[in-house]
């Protein structure tokens, strides 16, 4: 862990800063519309870590028909007797879209080995299948782009307490959550494992100190933007042309059924 991490983010700061990030992200989503790529950026980390944080700030302002979230359920019984990696190829981006994936086809070498949902066999192969699969995907043409989010033992537990103690939170936490509390060292393995086989230099692992969730939202989208080229496109200027109304008669207003307005005067 970095030693910044504890150090304050001003609110200002932050705010006037992911702004900026967010009109550089949708100058990138107007170039990957243009230019056709082809972009995925891989979101994992531990539970609690703040990888949909990050996630929900790059979407915010962006066109989800050019940036999708995909965020896989478990697979059915037909899925698990297929390719493993099948299920994620449906939703890999067509020219001009850009995917981000909230977990990925990384779960086999967490969440499914730790508790034993697949068998050492199949974890096996995956490790063995899982960087030449990558290589595939970037001599397509993909962009593709993998975050680890690492937090600390003592800032999850914090976290998960908030989820539990907050109405608003608590649809959050999750058995797994608890599981993963007290398999802590076992997961730690399989990430090391994981990063062992899977850091390679065509997909390397990007690790985000993510302590501080601004600061690492902050980090993290500034990061991916110098992983992807991209030029601002040039709009052409536009003037709105006036309304013509005439021969147009509008309905009585009394005659529609308007929602009530709760703010109305007394």
């Amino acid at each position: 862990m970095s030693n910044n991490s504890d150090k304050r983010l001003k609110k200002t700061d932050y705010e006037s800063e992911l702004a900026n990030l967010q009109i550089e992200l949708i100058k990138l989503q107007e170039w990957i519309k243009h230019s056709g790529m082809k972009v995925v950026v891989i979101f994992e980390g531990r539970d609690a870590a703040g990888k949909g944080g990050v996630i929900k700030r790059i979407t915010e302002k962006l066109n989800p028909r050019v940036c999708r979230v995909v965020a896989l359920p478990q697979p059915t019984e037909k899925e698990k007797t297929q390719w493993y990696f099948q299920r994620y190829v449906s939703h890999l981006p067509a020219a001009g879209e850009m995917i981000l994936l909230d977990r990925s086809w990384y779960n086999r070498a967490g969440v499914e080995k730790v508790m034993g949902f697949c068998s050492d066999e199949e974890y096996n192969e995956f490790l063995r299948s899982c960087p030449e699969f990558e290589r595939m995907l970037k001599r397509s043409g993909i962009i593709l782009v993998k975050y680890w989010f690492s937090v600390s033992d003592d800032e999850q537990e914090k976290r998960f307490l908030e989820r539990i103690n907050t109405p608003m939170k608590r649809w959050k936490f999750s058995p797994m959550d608890l599981e993963s509390r007290n398999r802590w060292a076992e997961y730690s393995a399989a990430k090391d494992a994981m990063f062992a086989y899977t850091d390679t230099k065509q997909c390397p692992w990007w690790v985000v100190d993510a302590d501080n969730k601004k600061k690492a939202r902050i980090n993290c989208i500034s990061h991916l933007l110098t992983q992807i080229p991209y030029k601002e496109i040039d709009y052409p200027t536009i003037s709105l042309p006036k309304v013509n109304k005439e021969g147009y008669v509008r309905s009585p207003i009394d005659n529609q059924t308007f929602i009530p307005d709760l703010f109305s005067p007394k």
